[in-house]
């Protein structure tokens, strides 16, 4: 009887191994860098989420060419413009240091160009702190991306966010 039991809980163990190696996410994600559409919506998933959860760090290493820059624009509160150039892993230290608040940024609008395999995506921006809550602030981001004949990574982005002296012009809304 033990053999039969010892057995049943080692065939036991090997499934629950299989279905939690299973259930690991190997990243990036097909649906992720197949497209343009997927790599810009995943590029705001891995930034948001509910207070206390850590962000989708490695999801978005995913994406980003190892070689990527992150560069955070705007003004100081003396009005004097800053620009902070940084890798992403930079960023993401950044990021962590501030904590895990609620955030929640998905973009309202798009115009992209493609050229071969370069592309340049301005992506309007909403972000909020409850997902369903009203729109806190809004920007543009700047994403430059790449396409290697199989699969698309962000190479830089920079951003800057709206302002009272710095509206976001018409044609970077929806309805336009």
């Amino acid at each position: 009887m033990f053999r039969r039991y010892a057995g049943t809980t080692l065939a036991a163990l090997v499934i629950a191994a299989g279905s939690a190696r299973a259930q690991e996410t190997s990243y990036p994600l097909e649906e992720d860098v197949a497209t343009l559409d997927g790599i810009i919506r995943a590029y705001y998933e891995v930034v948001s989420g509910p207070a206390g959860q850590p962000r989708q760090t490695e999801r978005d290493e995913s994406l980003h060419h190892p070689d990527a820059r992150a560069i955070i624009t705007g003004v100081d509160r003396a009005g004097v413009p800053y620009i902070r150039n940084m890798t992403l892993g930079e960023y993401h230290e950044l990021s962590r240091a501030g904590g895990d608040p609620a955030f929640y940024e998905h973009e309202i609008h798009r115009v992209a160009q493609r050229f071969g395999n370069v592309a340049h995506v301005w992506s309007t921006y909403a972000w909020r702190e409850q997902e369903d809550g009203p729109v806190m602030g809004r920007g543009i981001n700047s994403i430059q991306l790449y396409f290697d004949g199989e699969r698309w990574w962000v190479t830089a982005w920079i951003f800057d966010s709206e302002r009272s002296d710095n509206p976001i012009a018409p044609e970077y809304l929806p309805g336009r």
